[in-house]
């Protein structure tokens, strides 16, 4: 499985390839490196993204491994735009179930920033993260992204 790591104000990212779509992004370096042309592409926009600028990261193919549900909630999150927000419940009263399943599927995401997980708030804060840095990474995303 092809993969490709790249610096960013959060440590090391990795993002993974397999079979042409974008599977994963994990934090840390990955120890196999080879660069291919969505690798690359995806690269750019994230470092494009961290240096401030409003980028399109749906110009990229994802298969997110996971169940049905799960893929409908990272589906959801993919609408969100960058700069925004929603609330666990919103995305329960979208695509079915509770906020505590969203809340499950939204900590599944294997491709966080890409598919922008760290946009789903709680009602009364924000919520968890499943970055590195924990809260203190998804309030950092967020306020790059000028949302409230």
């Amino acid at each position: 499985m092809p993969q490709l790591s790249c610096h960013s104000p959060f440590g090391a990212l990795t993002i993974s390839e397999d079979e042409g779509q974008i599977v994963a992004l994990d934090w840390g370096w990955g120890r196999d490196q080879e660069e291919t042309p969505l690798l690359l592409k995806a690269r750019d926009l994230l470092e494009r993204y961290f240096d401030g600028e409003s980028v399109d990261f749906e110009t990229l193919p994802y298969r997110p491994y996971g169940t049905p549900y799960r893929q409908k909630v990272w589906d959801a999150l993919r609408r969100i735009p960058y700069g925004q927000t929603r609330t666990y419940a919103d995305i329960a009263a979208e695509v079915g179930g509770s906020a505590r399943s969203v809340g499950g599927a939204v900590g599944a995401n294997p491709i966080p920033i890409l598919i922008p997980c760290h946009r789903v708030v709680g009602r009364s804060g924000l919520g968890g993260y499943s970055g590195l840095g924990g809260v203190a990474d998804k309030h950092a995303l967020l306020h790059l992204e000028g949302a409230r």
